[in-house]
């Protein structure tokens, strides 16, 4: 399979606080040759909204869209700077990454993040607010690293508010491990879960990855790379080795399609 038409919903790029493999400049041009139809850039630090808009002027023929990781950098559950992204045009919203409990909790420094659950397993009143105006923007709400339970809370309050798409951010990464009965539980429209590219850190090698696809399924999955790291294969690189890989364990062309074209651009609003 080529990526004619392929969207990888989660990449990295410079410039960044940590080293990246290539700039956004660079990494859009890349997809641009490959044929690819968007990017989404993440940062952890800050919004990637004004340079996605930038590559997308500079360079016709590839998306390139982005969106804030709610991370202490930018005051967690910042409703204010959620309001500027979305209405500068963010495609996505994370939930905290770096900043999350749960992340922190995981890497030794337990109760430096934090958490969209209260004490009583609440959501947080500031959570609410940054729900419902993703909710009245159409983006798409991701879930960043919090918890396996904190996503599922995350995920009923945004069915809740009318939130119209939700990425389940790579349900297979280590500190969230998320068990496929509670991904087939979560399962609905708009909600898919982003598999990313299977590499050190990550609880799943292809043929488990393969197996999660074909339990959870295709309609539900969205690829992804969550590349851009100096050591580990370029984005458009990566994509390509998740289609050999997959086809290796037995998802088909259409499958594939399925999950690196048609779903993406489903959750995006492209279509």
């Amino acid at each position: 399979m080529t990526l004619q038409g392929a969207i990888d919903t989660h990449v990295h790029a410079g410039p960044d606080v940590r080293p990246r493999k290539s700039t956004a400049y660079e990494l859009a041009r890349a997809a641009q040759a490959a044929g690819m139809r968007a990017i989404v850039l993440k940062n952890h630090h800050c919004s990637t909204v004004p340079l996605a808009a930038a590559l997308s002027e500079a360079l016709p023929g590839i998306r390139v869209l982005g969106g804030l990781v709610l991370n202490h950098a930018v005051g967690g559950f910042n409703l204010e700077a959620v309001d500027a992204a979305l209405r500068m045009g963010a495609a996505q919203i994370w939930m905290p990454t770096l900043s999350a409990e749960n992340e922190c909790a995981y890497r030794g420094h337990a109760g430096a993040g934090l958490q969209a659950l209260d004490e009583a397993g609440r959501p947080r009143p500031e959570l609410v607010a940054v729900i419902r105006r993703i909710a009245r923007s159409g983006a798409v709400l991701g879930t960043g690293h919090l918890s396996a339970r904190e996503t599922a809370a995350v995920v009923e309050l945004a069915r809740q508010e009318g939130v119209r798409a939700i990425l389940v951010t790579h349900p297979e990464i280590d500190f969230i491990a998320m068990d496929p009965e509670v991904q087939c539980a979560l399962r609905g429209p708009g909600l898919f879960f982003e598999r990313c590219f299977c590499r050190t850190g990550f609880r799943r090698d292809w043929a488990g990855l393969a197996a999660d696809i074909q339990r959870v399924g295709v309609e539900s999955t969205v690829l992804a790379t969550d590349l851009g790291q100096p050591d580990n294969p370029h984005p458009v690189d990566g994509l390509e080795i998740i289609a050999v890989r997959l086809t290796e364990q037995g998802i088909g062309t259409d499958a594939l399609r399925r999950m690196m074209v048609e779903n993406p651009a489903i959750a995006l609003g492209l279509d």
